[in-house]
């Protein structure tokens, strides 16, 4: 027989993609198209759910017309989390576009439901900090704002779900309405002990469970393509959130094992085993994966600008032409000239958590210029992260031994060695870094057969590079007090 194929749907922030791998874990073909965003006011942004799903499915198209695409077996589908939106269940029309995650308007609610005292209870159920970067303030906006949406949710009319959900509605021609148990834990109304939908927290922001889809383990039988769509029915096996899916695909399967993806934003996420890792220090507790029922934990700091502060100084500010340049502009200056780009451009993520900071640039004189900006670009990834890390050594008791890096970005020579120095630890790179497509292909083959355990999965992994820190401590430790300087003056806080 021919070796099989597996089919990743990848629905980004700024992209929709489709990949064919290899058992192995090689891509052989790759379809993608960029997504606009919409910033309709201050602190909100917006996706068209029709223009996601009209793309998706122009991408798994493209990629399926190949002659090898007859042995794809099983197709997996990884999103952008937190994302929401609500549709109709009759004829499957959002309501309303879609609110990104990076949308910020339900702070106002946060902020009364932490007054009222809530915001304990909600940590404690889900492992998650009260902010509007999760679903529940999102649904809850959706149908206080959009006219007659509260009536018809209680008649069981329409339906919710992160964009894994909205996906799986349109692909299997509104035949399933489900989720897996990783986008289930972002949405601040699931019950990351329970595994379920949770009475209190829908009381809470007045969810009714009806709108809600059907919580499924991360390798699954999801359902079937409608014929019509491809040719064929094409079994869906595997669902996860992009973060747990790049952990799955970095194969961080004991506990310990740590990743962080380049995007969009940057998330670290570290192996916490079956028991979830209560944070003091700001992180999140969230789902890795479920399997065969079987829940792995792992707490995440979540970092809401990376590769987007790139993107803003191409695309908004026009001083750079190309994001790979970045690389060669920082390597060109002798240092940052005490020059920092804090990007809270939709407020800051862990460990601070504050809606309200905003970007900040620290540090400008006359001789600035071009360089400098993209060089502080990159230099605050690697700062963010260092954040992360530390609060994450300080939670579980001990510090990582490396990092495994993947993403956009990580394809930056100069931003990885700077990661590296900035961190005090060796960044390892793997050979294919389209981890997070990968990581739910490896779901749906799991769910599909392909693989008999997670230890075929492992083989697959190949280091490509690593990075080992260079940098004296002293200078390490001089950039650090003028990150957190910087940082002091972008957040909303005293």
């Amino acid at each position: 027989m021919a070796p099989p194929l597996l089919l990743a749907i990848d629905q980004g922030t700024t992209s929709s993609r489709a990949l064919l791998f290899q058992a192995d874990g090689t891509p052989v073909a790759v379809a993608q198209t960029e997504l606009p965003q919409s910033y309709p006011a201050p602190g909100r942004v917006e996706h068209d759910p029709m223009r996601i799903w009209a793309d998706v499915r122009a991408a798994v198209g493209e990629v399926l017309a190949r002659p090898e695409a007859t042995r794809v077996v099983a197709i997996g589908i990884t999103n952008q989390r937190e994302t929401s939106l609500i549709w109709r269940r009759a004829d499957g029309r959002p309501i309303a576009p879609a609110i990104v995650w990076q949308d910020r308007r339900g702070a106002a609610h946060c902020r009364a439901l932490r007054e009222a005292g809530h915001e304990a209870l909600i940590q404690a159920k889900t492992g998650l900090l009260l902010d509007p970067y999760f679903s529940a303030t999102k649904v809850a906006w959706l149908l206080a704002n959009i006219d007659g949406a509260r009536d018809a949710a209680a008649r069981g009319e329409l339906a919710f779900g992160t964009i894994d959900s909205w996906l799986l509605w349109c692909l299997t021609g509104g035949r399933v309405h489900a989720t897996d148990a990783t986008n289930a834990s972002r949405t601040q109304l699931f019950n990351i002990v329970t595994q379920d939908w949770d009475d209190d927290l829908l009381a809470l922001f007045d969810v009714p469970r009806a709108l809600l889809p059907e919580v499924r383990d991360s390798a699954a039988d999801f359902g079937a393509t409608d014929p019509d769509l491809f040719g064929r029915a094409i079994p869906i096996r595997g669902i996860a959130g992009d973060q747990q899916a790049a952990t799955f695909g970095q194969a961080a399967y004991q506990s310990g094992e740590i990743k962080s993806t380049y995007g969009t934003g940057c998330f670290a996420l570290i192996n916490t085993g079956e028991t979830p890792a209560r944070s003091t220090n700001r992180l999140l507790t969230t789902v890795a994966w479920r399997l065969d029922g079987r829940v792995t934990y792992a707490l995440e700091g979540s970092i809401f600008v990376a590769g987007a502060a790139v993107k803003w100084l191409r695309d908004g500010l026009g001083v750079i032409a190309d994001a790979a340049r970045t690389a060669d502009l920082a390597a060109g200056l002798a240092d940052n000239g005490g020059v920092y780009l804090v990007p809270a451009f939709t407020g800051l993520g862990a460990p601070h958590w504050d809606p309200d900071a905003r970007g900040t640039l620290v540090g400008l004189t006359l001789d600035s210029g071009p360089a400098h900006l993209a060089r502080a670009a990159l230099e605050a990834v690697g700062y963010q992260t260092r954040d992360l890390l530390v609060a994450m050594a300080a939670d579980l008791g001990s510090a990582a031994v490396s990092l495994k890096v993947d993403g956009g970005m990580a394809v930056n020579d100069w931003a990885m060695q700077f990661l590296a120095d900035i961190l005090d630890l060796p960044v390892e790179r793997p050979r294919v870094t389209e981890t997070t497509a990968a990581g739910v292909a490896y779901l749906a083959g799991l769910a599909s057969g392909v693989y008999p355990d997670l230890a075929a999965i492992r083989a697959n992994w190949r280091r490509q590079r690593r990075f080992q820190p260079a940098m004296a401590a002293e200078t390490r430790a001089r950039l650090c007090v003028g990150w957190r300087d910087a940082v002091g003056r972008a957040t909303s806080r005293p």
